[in-house]
């Protein structure tokens, strides 16, 4: 737990600080929301393949991506040029992390400005 310098006086309150975690879920699941909307029928079924939600820390979106099975992770790798652009709708600054099956490796954590165009990815 981090200890202010700051008095007491200056602090939020423990109400302040609850409701603004309670502002920042429902910001997070009406993001959610609009960007399901914003996408393409097969987006829609990509997203439907894992485990998907939005987080908000420190000022930056992160969508985060858990995937059930290889096949589904395959799909979503493929695929994270086309979230990077639709995520550039929400917000400038933007994550994205694709986490495969357990103990099937490592998630990948990439910034939206790091990722390459559809037309630029290495062929594996």
């Amino acid at each position: 737990m981090n200890k202010s310098c700051l008095p007491p006086d200056d602090l939020p309150s423990n109400q302040t600080i609850r409701v603004s975690e309670l502002l920042f879920r429902q910001l997070e699941e009406a993001i959610k929301k609009s960007f399901f909307l914003a996408c393409d029928n097969v987006t829609r079924m990509l997203l439907c393949s894992c485990h998907w939600y939005f987080q908000i820390n420190s000022g930056i979106l992160i969508l985060i991506m858990v995937c059930h099975d290889m096949q589904s992770y395959r799909n979503i790798m493929k695929s994270v040029p086309h979230f990077a652009e639709k995520l550039k709708q929400f917000s400038n600054r933007a994550r994205i992390t694709v986490s495969s099956p357990i103990d099937k490796g490592m998630p990948w954590v990439l910034s939206i400005d790091n990722i390459l165009p559809d037309g630029d990815l290495p062929i594996t």
